[in-house]
């Protein structure tokens, strides 16, 4: 099985879509694709021992379109749009003057002049539409340019008959008009999704083209992609870093802001790790390049917002149905107004003509197909730009109906790695000083938690000393020599071991316990001195979220595979629904999908390859950006810069998007209930005029599909960073 992403050209509505989907999935080999005209891309999964991408190109060719490999971060649509350009100041340059000579002129030879004008017009601006009815019509399918191609040439060709063979009126400006106003809308739409696809732009304008690399002994300046794992870069102040990789020599500031959100910028040193397109702002960095190219984490964010704006929504997969239905219904009402109209009622063929070409003009159901892709990329292009890789617009479409969000504790809820959060003082000794005699027992330990020991003592600028002897006895703790003097650091059982007495501990050791702290006791010279505690602390903002999550109306699962004590603490901590302790990776679906058989939408939070299972099964999976790749895979939404607070801020973009799809979805059903029957004449008995001409019905299609652009953009005024006060 592979998955391959095709850039498509001359795709001008939903309908196109439809057509190049149904000859794809109609294709051998071919066995799931998915087509955007918004985005001008399909994913597609086929079988390549069956169908090669010579075949399934050629197919796309054969239903009328173009269509080429994606490569990934080729967004730009400059090319078709001054194409597009081109041809509308042919079409516009001649349609003014049609519509001043049909409208207002009267002179002899002025129906030749017309159809020397309009022809241009309607065979070289409107040729696009004539190709792509002429495809549709192959694939047995009706599509909006089958709607336009019909009227155009109906109102065309009558015009040229009454011109030269029968004696009747003229309307070379419908014809003209419509394909004028048609293709400045499809700009003008082409435009505003270029607008929609930014955030692709800019992630892409990220990227050094250059990098200095060492070879042969020398820097050497040579492409990007000639850069390759294991290769020694060279990074100077001001410079972006070009590759992932480690820092073997030197010392600097880097900004990760693109990456973390923070605007401070982070010290790096030999054995750090650094992330391709952050900014080297001091010193010069040597790097080992770890990850170059499409395995760059800017690379996979790039991927991800590429892919995700070529999905599609349940909803969005509705709205395509229904437009599909659409045009042939369409097509069959305007034939059935034009008999009623002509031979039914009597009205004399201009009169019928007329209604025909403006019901097949009014009716083009461009703003239903992009009521949902337009919001979706908006929403998805917002989330890009603020740390929120979304997977498509299913997860946009079910997130702000999430009932349950289950968190995994550690590394998701907690840090994920464990801190000095207490020293008890028991003696004469301050807690400066047991701080620092445990820091020196646990300078030699490479046990998490010595480490945690003595990051808090550097922190606090204490000077760390040497102990004369060590030894670490596994299970227990660690025992030294220092000034002359045994010293000791370890559990309960290591002190009763060496006959240390902690009885008058024991309330202050329950006390750190209860909170799911692990206590180490700290003695010297024989005797208790002191307790140090460590924990894996909370994440900055844990509390808030989860308050906010309540007052939002959701239930709140915390589940871990650590013991009931620790997860009753951080459970107490956080004041959650319910705590799941010693639950393992099965478990965690287990359980997801228990919540969802009781009729839950769920969410969950993770971040380790344990995780991936309820990631999966959840109705949205939301991984931190430090997780697994695993894990991230199976997360439908990334959270880039780890900040918990934008689970709240995904919810609520949701909810938005939600919001301007239905409204989008509502705006174009009622202007098509309402357009259509004045059309086709209903209120002619009434105030005997067809109220709209076929030029009237293309600007108002027109200024429908704007409008609904237009709302769509104006989710770009939902300031995420600021939801609930979060910046």
């Amino acid at each position: 099985m592979k998955k391959i992403f095709l850039k498509v050209d001359g795709m001008e509505c939903a309908d196109c879509a439809v057509t190049i989907e149904k000859a794809l999935t109609n294709t051998r080999g071919v066995l799931n694709a998915s087509v955007n005209f918004v985005t001008g891309k399909a994913i597609l999964e086929y079988d390549p021992k069956t169908v090669d991408i010579r075949e399934i190109l050629k197919v796309i060719e054969n239903a009328g379109y173009m269509a080429e490999e994606f490569k990934q971060g080729d967004a730009t649509e400059d090319r078709k749009i001054k194409g597009e350009m081109r041809l509308l100041v042919l079409s516009f340059s001649l349609t003014v003057p049609i519509l001043i000579i049909e409208l207002f002129l009267e002179f002899i030879g002025k129906n030749f002049l017309l159809f020397v004008l309009t022809t241009p017009v309607q065979f070289i601006a409107g040729y696009p539409f004539y190709k792509r009815a002429y495809s549709a019509l192959k694939n047995r399918n009706a599509t909006v340019d089958t709607l336009v191609v019909l009227s155009t040439s109906a109102a065309y060709f009558y015009s040229v008959a009454a011109s030269f063979f029968i004696s009747g009126p003229t309307f070379y400006e419908a014809s003209a008009s419509v394909i004028t106003t048609i293709s400045l809308g499809e700009l003008l739409e082409r435009i505003s999704y270029g607008k929609t696809g930014a955030a692709i732009q800019r992630l892409v304008g990220l990227q050094p083209q250059t990098a200095r690399v060492i070879r042969e002994g020398g820097e050497a300046e040579v492409p990007i992609g000639h850069v390759r794992v294991g290769d020694i870069v060279i990074v100077r102040p001001g410079e972006r870093i070009p590759v992932d990789g480690t820092v073997i020599g030197g010392h600097s500031a880097v900004d990760e802001s693109m990456v973390t959100g923070e605007s401070m910028p982070v010290d790096k040193k030999e054995g750090d790790m650094v992330i391709g397109a952050t900014i080297n702002k001091s010193g010069v960095l040597k790097i080992k390049a770890t990850r170059v190219g499409k395995d760059t984490l800017l690379a996979q964010i790039i991927k991800i917002v590429e892919e995700t704006q070529s999905s599609k929504a349940p909803v969005q997969r509705i709205a395509d149905r229904v437009v599909s239905y659409f045009v042939p219904l369409v097509l069959f009402s305007a034939f059935i107004a034009f008999i009623v109209w002509h031979f039914w009622l009597n009205s004399t063929l201009l009169f019928a003509l007329t209604v025909f070409v403006t019901m097949l003009v009014v009716a083009c159901p461009c703003a239903l197909g992009i009521a949902v892709p337009t919001a979706i990329m908006v929403a998805i292009g917002m989330g890009a730009e603020h740390g929120i890789l979304i997977k498509g617009g299913e997860a946009l479409e079910i997130g702000g109906k999430v009932t349950t969000i289950v968190f995994d504790k550690t590394a998701t809820l907690t840090k994920g790695e464990p801190e000095l959060t207490d020293i008890v003082t028991l003696s004469e000794y301050d807690g400066k000083e047991i701080l620092k005699l445990a820091a020196a027992l646990e300078k030699y330990s490479e046990h998490p938690i010595g480490k945690a020991v003595v990051r808090r003592a550097e922190g606090k600028g204490i000077e760390i000393p040497d102990v004369e002897t060590f030894e670490e006895i596994i299970g227990y703790g660690l025992k030294a020599k220092y000034d002359g003097k045994n010293i000791m650091l370890g559990n309960r059982e290591f002190m009763l071991k060496e006959r240390i007495e902690i009885q008058h501990l024991e309330e202050e050791l329950r006390k750190l316990e209860e909170q799911g702290k692990t206590s180490m006791i700290l003695a010297f010279n024989g005797r208790a001195v002191g307790i140090i505690a460590v924990t894996d602390v909370l994440r900055e903002h844990v509390r808030e979220v989860v308050e906010w999550l309540h007052r939002m109306g959701k239930e709140i699962i915390m589940m871990t595979g650590d013991n009931e004590r620790v997860a009753n603490a951080v459970a107490k901590q956080l004041n959650v629904d319910r705590a799941l302790a010693q639950i393992l990776p099965w478990g965690k679906a287990k359980e997801i999908k228990r919540l969802q058989k009781e009729g839950k939408i769920v969410a969950m939070v993770g971040d380790g390859i344990n995780d991936a299972p309820a990631l999966t099964q959840a109705n949205v999976g939301i991984a931190m950006s430090s997780g697994t790749d695993i894990a991230k895979e199976s997360g439908k939404v990334i959270l880039v810069k780890e900040d918990i607070r934008d689970i709240v801020c995904f919810i609520e973009l949701s909810r938005k998007t939600m919001s301007k799809i239905k409204q989008n979805l509502l705006f174009a059903f009622i202007y098509n209930v309402i357009a259509i029957p004045i059309a086709a004449g209903v209120l002619y008995p009434l105030l005997h005029t067809l109220i709209l001409s076929p030029m009237l019905a293309a600007v108002a299609m027109t200024l429908s599909d704007v409008s609904v652009i237009g709302n769509s953009l104006l989710l770009k005024r939902l300031d995420i960073g600021k939801i609930h006060g979060k910046y």
